[in-house]
């Protein structure tokens, strides 16, 4: 680890035990929301700039745009990415976003804290409670209701799959409405990680591919990098790839290439470059399967309805794995050349499947 990657490491732990009791003195046990259409103006706090973790706040937007169907919402973030992402949410209306670099843009910086300061909100919600950042700009934000992103122990043990990040915020959030003794369905199904791409942009990418391929055979997308250790390693992919070409000869396979423009089969397979996020998703879009080490491209893969195998070298798995559309996370560290195939067929087979009862 560099001496900056040790310094973040000890500032965010700094940071988190100075916030973690801010919002913690006044909890509004004593609040009641009587109408949930008097909740116009919402405020949502992840102030993050990375593609996988804005992509993992879209099921939160959706239950709070379902919520309160009448209101807007604001999202305080980090970085430009999130109007790209929620380009197509109707409900979002200001993207109120720091600079990446903070101490390197001062005035910028605190300009944004101050414009938060000075807009006024029915409702603050901060998507992570361990977040430094987002329990201070609910605190900060002139918001009637505030919500600090705080879970209950009794919701860890209640939900089996409690620990995702992009499920624990929408049930720690409706929670918090339950306490202000609005009505929820805490059982409801949490909505999928949603880019929410328009029909157009999914024929562009099926052009694309067309493009690439010049055949009709059926695509698997493979993105053989990811950040720090969980990259795996060229060896690994290698072998990967030799397996599926091998297995999958009526299949194109494609690899989907990271902004560094780095492969890790050599550029052996045909490839697609971009750096325009809803580009790269529309094809991914069209593609039977995807296959990924744990990233922000693996996200959003999952964002557009790819079935998406995701997989897992060192990071938690339970909290980051892809969900819906018979997506999955796999730890390599456990998982034979066998297993691969019977999941990968698993998958290819209920695509099938799909889409023969479309089709009837």
């Amino acid at each position: 680890m560099s001496i900056l990657s040790k310094i973040n490491v000890h500032r965010r732990s700094i940071m988190r035990n100075l916030t973690k009791n801010v919002g913690k003195a006044n909890m509004q046990n004593d609040f009641i929301l009587v109408d949930k259409s008097e909740i116009k103006k919402v405020l949502i706090c992840r102030p993050n700039g990375r593609l996988g973790n804005l992509l993992l706040i879209t099921p939160l937007v959706q239950e709070v745009s379902e919520m309160f169907p009448n209101c807007k919402i604001d999202l305080f973030v980090k970085g430009t990415l999130a109007p790209i992402i929620f380009e197509k949410y109707d409900a979002v209306d200001k993207i109120i976003h720091l600079p990446k670099k903070p101490f390197k843009s001062l005035v910028e910086y605190s300009k944004v804290w101050i414009s938060l300061k000075r807009a006024h909100y029915d409702l603050a919600i901060n998507v992570d409670q361990n977040s430094s950042s987002g329990r201070l700009a609910v605190q900060f934000s002139n918001a009637k209701y505030k919500f600090f992103g705080d879970s209950g122990e009794e919701l860890a043990e209640q939900k089996s799959d409690f620990e995702h990040i992009a499920k624990y915020p929408v049930y720690n959030f409706r929670n918090y409405l339950s306490k202000l003794r609005m009505p929820t369905n805490s059982n409801k199904i949490i909505a999928p990680v949603d880019l929410k791409l328009s029909a157009s942009e999914i024929t562009e990418g099926r052009k694309i591919l067309k493009e690439l391929t010049n055949n009709d055979k059926k695509t698997i997308c493979i993105f053989t990098y990811a950040t720090g250790t969980k990259c795996l390693l060229e060896e690994w992919w290698e072998k990967f790839y030799s397996q599926l070409t091998a297995e999958y000869k009526d299949y194109n396979i494609i690899e989907i290439l990271p902004v560094e423009n780095v492969s890790q089969i050599g550029f052996k397979a045909p490839t697609f470059y971009s750096k325009d996020i809803r580009e790269i998703g529309s094809v991914i879009a069209n593609a039977e399967l995807f296959i990924g080490a744990d990233s922000g491209i693996m996200h959003l893969a999952s964002s557009v309805h790819t079935p998406t195998i995701g997989l897992f070298s060192v990071s938690s798995l339970k909290k980051y794995e892809p969900y819906d559309n018979c997506s999955i996370g796999i730890d390599v560290n456990l998982y034979t050349k066998r297993k691969y195939i019977q999941t990968i067929n698993t998958i290819l087979n209920n695509g099938r499947l799909n889409g023969l009862s479309k089709a009837i």
